[in-house]
């Protein structure tokens, strides 16, 4: 894997001052920001922590794995293939690094079932057909939605104690780099949409509407198909079912709304942060907690 040394001057060509979305400047703040913070960390040497066996048949029994795996999958061949067709020497480079960071998730996914004797379905062979940069948008925009309730998840889990403090260290760094990732989509989004011809923008703001619904059609058949022992192609609603069924969704929205914006606060207070999901979540919190005080 190549790494940002293949880029001369790589922590000293950070543009100063206030920057202007779609500029050569914020191309590369965006994308410096995600190659110098690079983790060089190897999944095989994760020394994964030993589980009394209430906790491992716990971990077992989530419905998650085959999903996690291959999502992963899936989603180191989308970007991979939009970067190979990236003119940008330093757009190309980081994409480059997304897709290596999401086969590593791949990895450290693989070896955490093999640890803990998770038996997984086999695999399905990735393919990427058509459109290169529906491809990449669809696994953006999917880890924007997935990543701010995988954070909530992850704390609620870490503060009840349904993961071990151990395990939960463990993924830690898996974490962190899902939020560099939206980090990077959403200002590679806000860059791509002003860099383009005019006449282009109609036809892209159209894309992303048609990105946004398919991915709310999807998610509204993983919604159905929660608790029907049918694995679905992401696990963020199975996750949360699997976490605990008497979970109080207002307090898990305020937990993925505070650990969305901890997470995002050791970055650049000049790139653009994750918009359509946390303001959603916002309103549908306001909502619920105005239909609480008219019961009340």
């Amino acid at each position: 894997m190549s790494t940002t040394s293949e880029l001369p001057g790589a922590r000293e060509c950070l543009p100063d001052g206030p920057i202007r979305f779609g500029s050569d400047a914020h191309k590369t703040l965006f994308c410096r920001t995600l190659l110098d913070t690079f983790n060089p960390y190897k999944p095989i040497v994760i020394d994964w922590p030993q589980l009394d066996s209430q906790t491992r048949d716990r971990l077992v029994s989530l419905p998650i794995w085959d999903i996690a795996v291959q999502t992963e999958g899936r989603a180191r061949l989308n970007v991979a293939s939009y970067a190979a067709v990236t003119a940008d020497p330093l757009l190309r480079k980081s994409i480059e690094l997304n897709a290596f960071e999401e086969g590593r998730h791949k990895h450290v996914l693989s070896n955490l079932v093999a640890a803990y004797g998770i038996a997984l379905a086999p695999e399905p062979e990735y393919v990427v057909r058509g459109d290169l940069e529906w491809a990449f948008m669809v696994t953006g925009y999917s880890e924007c939605i997935d990543s701010f309730f995988a954070f909530g998840l992850f704390e609620s889990a870490k503060r009840s104690g349904f993961f071990p403090a151990a395990l939960v260290d463990t993924f830690e760094p898996v974490i962190h780099e899902e939020a560099r990732h939206i980090l990077f989509f959403v200002n590679w989004a806000a860059w791509h949409r002003r860099t383009m011809p005019l006449w282009r923008r109609p036809f892209f703001e159209l894309k992303v509407l048609a990105v946004w619904l398919f991915l709310i059609w999807e998610r509204i058949g993983i919604a159905g198909n929660v608790g029907s022992g049918v694995q679905d192609n992401n696990f963020t609603v199975t996750g949360a079912k699997s976490v605990g069924d008497d979970i109080d969704v207002a307090e898990l929205i305020e937990i993925c709304l505070a650990e969305n914006s901890r997470r995002m606060s050791p970055h650049d207070p000049r790139l653009l942060r994750p918009f359509a999901v946390p303001t959603l979540a916002r309103l549908v919190l306001r909502s619920m907690r105005f239909l609480r005080k008219r019961r009340a």
